[in-house]
């Protein structure tokens, strides 16, 4: 099992949910970890978080912007060292979510934060990687990247099943390279995400969820595994929810 004791984490889509609940995770096990969000005032949240605290580095970064995505690899390696585990955990979705309600720009922007904010984010820090023969993206999809679902929506699953190939085909590329990249596919999450759905869930719904924590604790595991061995896909869900 690797030590990830000063390992380099740079989790974008880091503010919050699945992301924050990985990037506490690394920390606990003495990795170095710098959350990346869209915007400052959730980093600056998440720091107020007691479990958080000043220990973490932040930086906001629009993952859509590949000048941005490029300027944060680099100010990483600048003010952490080399990239030693990315994770991809920037998502969006929206209220009207069918086509006969669907608005064509929110449609951009969804495809555009899921699937090619992962794309720049890939071109920027798997150059380093490689080169170093050594490196872990965890790219936190959904089970929309694997089925339809008509609850996520036209143009989640869509942006979903792209984030999911963009995943695959990278660790195509890459795995004689010595790099591995994970798709990980979460189940119904209780994150801020579902405060968007058309009816959000109530509360008792939200408890019989999968947790950030639990899907952080597969990536950790993940993230230990010797380098001989490697996990492209991966899924978790509800118990209530099985994927068959």
């Amino acid at each position: 099992m690797q030590d990830l004791k000063n390992k380099i984490v740079l989790v974008v889509g880091g503010g919050s949910g699945i992301g924050l609940g990985i990037g506490e995770a690394f920390a606990s096990e003495d990795a170095k970890v710098i959350l990346s969000s869209r915007t400052q005032s959730s980093l600056d949240a998440a720091r107020e978080l007691p479990e958080v605290g000043p220990r973490f580095l932040t930086h906001a970064v629009d993952a859509t912007n590949r000048e941005q995505v490029a300027e944060l690899v680099d100010w990483t390696e600048a003010n952490a060292g080399p990239i030693d585990v990315l994770v991809y955990s920037a998502g969006l979705n929206v209220p009207n979510r069918l086509f006969e309600n669907h608005d064509p720009v929110q449609f951009d922007e969804v495809i555009n934060v899921n699937a090619t904010g992962f794309f720049n984010c890939l071109q920027s820090a798997l150059p380093g990687m490689r080169q170093r023969k050594s490196g872990l993206v965890l790219n936190i999809v959904s089970i929309a990247g694997l089925r339809n679902l008509k609850l996520a929506g036209v143009s989640y699953c869509a942006s979903k099943f792209a984030q999911s190939s963009l995943g695959l085909f990278g660790n195509l590329e890459v795995l004689d390279d010595g790099v591995a990249i994970t798709n990980i596919y979460p189940g119904e999450t209780n994150t801020p995400l579902v405060d968007k759905r058309p009816t959000p869930p109530p509360a008792e719904q939200r408890a019989r969820m999968v947790h950030p924590e639990d899907i952080a604790a597969m990536a950790v595991a993940i993230a230990k595994l010797p380098p001989r061995a490697t996990v492209p896909e991966i899924v978790i869900t509800p118990r209530h929810m099985p994927l068959n």
